[in-house]
């Protein structure tokens, strides 16, 4: 009998516990997405004016050191952006709230003035970030912050970019690659739906992905052809992180003042902008993605863009990674899939899927992401570029605090900080 009450309190306790998570999750999901559906309006605000007035461009190096002179002013000028996220999960580090607002406007900011970068990166800071706060509110143990930070990361992904599986597994997935944060599959995926449905309910993701007309299904031929474009991929999404690490090392060698950094970045910036004799490499380029699948090919734009975000981000502006990463691996995949004889716009969206996979280390979140994006068909051969760019792509990855706990190529121990 004193077994069978003791298995009761069990129970009850393990209900409690649900039933908390609910109302937390439900809560974050809320508070972030209603924040999440302003900072979409602010990124959709500062491209149109910018639109609007070509002219704004040339503040560019203006713009790069107001954002520098943001943070130095609220004491953040060393913010370490979405790496100190991660590690706020996984080591229980303190995540400043004043991340959010500076966030919030230097991304604007970089959207404004013409800087590359994308808002999905910044908007993981901007969630965990509110998403802390309020754990210290409700006066949550060590263990419960980290929770509700992953909470944080996944509501503001999903708000933003319209995906919550995505965006919940996502949070699980990128800290610690090779193992999964399960205890927060409930609390990430309902503060992602709660967020999602808050940015649906003001009119945003009322479109379903992208468009892909000419996916294929699974062949033997399509196989192989699937598995080299991971190949190149792999490849593609190395040179991507490279960039990303050596761009703000070559800064700080040549310009050890954040000011002048920030100044001569955005001035690069201007100056590349100029003489490309367009403006498609600034901002995030959700618009030229889907141009590039609906048919244009434009064979040098993953370089550009890898180049312009590169020393956009590398200058001391803020934003995000991975629109930027989707741009480059649509346009590497719509001109390298046709020349290995997969059709144009299925190509793309693979380029998408296995660069973000490449970059990120997180196959799992990757699949998901082709689901969410693209549609059932051809998930199987999604899969495949996923992984094969996952494995080839070794330890690199854009986020320096993320670990790899278990080898790419044999079930073994690696504990191994991403390159």
């Amino acid at each position: 009998m004193s077994q069978l009450s003791s298995q009761m309190r069990d129970h009850l306790k393990e209900l409690a516990v649900f039933v908390k998570w609910m109302l937390y999750s439900c809560v974050i999901g809320l508070i972030v997405g209603l924040v999440a559906v302003a900072f979409h309006k602010g990124i959709h605000w500062a491209a149109l004016t910018r639109g609007e007035h070509p002219w704004i461009i040339f503040l560019l190096p203006l713009g790069g050191v107001a954002i520098v002179m943001l943070y130095r002013v609220c004491g953040m000028e060393k913010d370490r952006g979405t790496n100190l996220v991660l590690v706020a999960v996984r080591d229980a580090e303190r995540l400043n709230l004043r991340t959010a607002p500076l966030i919030f406007l230097s991304t604007i900011l970089t959207h404004l003035v013409g800087g590359s970068a994308g808002r999905e990166g910044a908007a993981l800071q901007l969630g965990a970030s509110l998403s802390a706060y309020i754990g210290r509110k409700l006066r949550l143990d060590e263990l419960d912050e980290r929770i509700v930070v992953m909470c944080g990361m996944a509501a503001a992904f999903s708000a933003l970019f319209g995906t919550p599986l995505t965006a919940a597994v996502f949070a699980m997935e990128v800290v610690t690659v090779g193992r999964m944060y399960y205890a927060a599959m409930v609390p990430c995926l309902v503060s992602s739906f709660t967020a999602v449905l808050t940015a649906q309910h003001f009119g945003l993701h009322m479109q379903d992905g992208y468009l892909v007309s000419d996916a294929i299904g699974l062949d033997l031929p399509t196989i192989f052809q699937t598995a080299a474009l991971g190949l190149l991929c792999a490849v593609l999404s190395i040179l991507f992180c490279k960039a990303m690490h050596v761009a703000p090392k070559l800064y700080a060698a040549y310009f050890p003042n954040p000011l002048i950094r920030g100044f001569v970045g955005g001035g690069l910036v201007l100056g590349l902008t100029l003489l490309v004799g367009s403006q498609t490499y600034s901002g995030a380029g959700d618009s030229i993605i889907r141009r590039m699948l609906a048919g244009d090919t434009i064979p040098e734009a993953f370089l550009l863009k890898i180049l312009f975000t590169a020393l956009t981000l590398g200058a001391g502006f803020r934003g995000g990674e991975i629109v930027p990463v989707l741009f480059t691996g649509c346009a590497f995949g719509t001109w390298a899939g046709p020349i290995l004889g997969l059709p144009h716009g299925f190509a793309g969206a693979l380029g998408m899927a296995a660069t973000f996979c490449g970059t990120t280390n997180c196959p799992m979140t990757s699949i998901f992401l082709a689901f969410e994006l693209f549609g059932w068909v051809g998930l199987p051969l999604y899969a495949l570029c996923c992984g094969v760019s996952y494995m080839l792509s070794g330890y690199h990855g854009l986020y320096s605090e993320q670990k790899i706990i278990y080898s790419k190529f044999r079930p073994e121990w690696v504990d191994k900080k991403a390159e």
